[in-house]
């Protein structure tokens, strides 16, 4: 994991970041009640692919046990970024610094495609995500337990081709959880889903987040899930951050609320007049 001398920065505000959500109501934001999270500072951030500039100069600051989640439109940097916050990928310039020492096991992603083991069954695939502590004894007991926190505690002895699309996912979080990181990634973690498995999903999401108070980092296409989920969206256009939103809209929140249409509609029209500048 690739990290700065820098422990921490100051948030940048964007002028436009007051006049994007006119519309949300400002209430007292609901916030895990215990944050383990880390707290995640990037400054000068580039990364290219060859002659193509993905990055192009990232400030970013996200405080401990933040839910955020990040829109754009393909080809965007979205998912470079998120990489490079994982440390899936080197960084061409900048830094990224989470405030401390860094244990491999404080950071896990989870990817749109469970990527579970076919020869193992469901408890092993979970316990895969133990990494260096897996052979330790209470390895299946932490397994077990990451199960239940994923309503999948039935299914422990079950091979992954039985699962429903929704169950694999299940044990993908529950791998991703099971070493009780500091800071979740997610990437598109539910788009394969159809629509009723999605928001089942999303409402776990949001409550192992409330419960084990993690820093959340999602990258997302559905703008209606970043608002639903997300404490802060942040729109990233052309490798910058074009706007950061706050969602001061209480939790548990109501899908189709006007609140939540308003904030979508908002980050929707401006997506879709960057689309008729280019």
């Amino acid at each position: 994991m690739q990290t700065a001398l820098r422990t921490s920065l100051p948030e940048t505000e964007l002028a436009s970041r007051a006049s994007f959500a006119p519309h949300a109501r400002v209430v007292r934001e609901e916030r895990p009640v215990q944050t383990s999270g880390l707290p995640l500072s990037i400054r000068g951030l580039r990364k290219s692919f060859g002659s193509n500039e993905v990055l192009r100069g990232i400030d970013l600051h996200i405080p401990a046990g933040q839910f955020v989640a990040i829109v754009g439109k393909s080809g965007c940097g979205k998912s470079t970024l998120l990489r490079l916050i994982a440390g899936l990928d080197k960084i061409d310039a900048g830094s990224i610094s989470f405030g401390g020492d860094v244990q491999p096991e404080d950071i896990r992603v989870m990817f749109q495609e469970p990527r579970l083991l076919p020869w193992a069954r469901v408890l092993a695939n979970v316990e895969v995500g133990l990494g260096r502590d897996r052979a330790s004894k209470d390895a299946h007991a932490r397994a077990e337990k990451a199960l239940t926190e994923v309503g999948l505690a039935e299914k422990r002895d079950q091979w992954p081709s039985v699962l429903s699309g929704g169950q694999k996912q299940r044990v993908a979080l529950g791998r991703a959880l099971v070493s009780r990181p500091r800071v979740l990634a997610f990437d598109e973690p539910l788009g394969a889903l159809d629509a009723l498995t999605r928001i089942s999903m999303q409402r776990l999401l949001e409550r192992v987040w409330r419960d084990q108070g993690f820093t959340a980092i999602l990258v997302t296409h559905d703008v209606s899930e970043a608002v639903a989920l997300a404490d802060r969206v942040l729109v990233i256009e052309e490798g910058r951050i074009a706007h950061d939103v706050t969602v001061n809209v209480a939790r548990p929140r109501e899908r189709g609320s006007a609140e939540l249409a308003a904030l979508e509609g908002s980050i929707l029209s401006h997506l879709l007049s960057a689309d008729d500048r280019t």
